[in-house]
């Protein structure tokens, strides 16, 4: 009995340190910049133009050049690594040499940066469909490059390219992250000024109830 006893101490001591590791890793708090609070994501959805969305007609990533050179040698990609990342290191070239990143997207921890993709919270193809289609090549490379407000964020390969180009009414991240994903997709939607279609906006509203 005492030797159960012993035992079973023991594991919840490695349970205890194991969340108190948990809740100080930095994935806790590596996220994408000014995301708006549930309110203002609230009344920035609202404020958003419904509208039937548009064809991908001319449309071509080409359209939207990335990724900028932002600061030295890094360019927003590798910025975002740094961002995002966990105890990153970088070479001469900005480009992470050691680190790790939790994505967000499935809950997923990945160890290489060539496993990580950057992900424009609103697709490129989605916003051309939704108004960037009438952009000039400058807006769109801005929008492309984006790291002021929350339209670039790093998630797993596998998430990224599941989700493709598709809205939040046909794809959506895992349900833990369906509160952020709405605020960073609207937030993203409304200072550019893009228009929603019915379905995803009744998709956004459904996942902003969840915060």
């Amino acid at each position: 009995m005492l030797r159960l006893r012993a035992w079973f101490a023991l594991v919840v001591a490695a349970l205890v340190i194991g969340a108190i590791t948990l809740a100080s890793d930095p994935q806790a708090t590596a996220t994408a910049p000014r995301i708006p609070t549930k309110a203002t994501a609230q009344a920035e959805l609202n404020a958003l133009t419904v509208a039937p969305e548009g064809s991908t007609s001319g449309y071509s990533r080409d359209k939207f050049p990335h990724w900028d050179t932002v600061s030295g040698s890094c360019n927003a990609r590798e910025q975002v690594l740094k961002r995002d990342g966990i105890d990153v290191a970088v070479n001469g070239d900005c480009y992470p040499t050691s680190g790790r990143w939790y994505s967000p997207y499935d809950g997923v921890t990945v160890h290489s940066p060539s496993d990580v993709d950057i992900d424009h919270v609103v697709p490129l193809a989605e916003a051309w469909r939704s108004g960037a289609s009438s952009w000039s090549d400058a807006k769109r490379r801005e929008f492309a490059n984006d790291l002021y407000w929350p339209q670039l964020r790093a998630a797993s390969s596998a998430s990224n390219r599941a989700k493709g180009d598709r809205d939040p009414a046909s794809w959506k991240p895992r349900s833990a992250y369906h509160c952020t994903y709405a605020k960073m997709w609207i937030r993203t939607k409304y200072q550019w000024e893009l228009t929603v279609q019915s379905a995803e906006k009744t998709e956004l509203q459904r996942m902003v109830n969840t915060c």
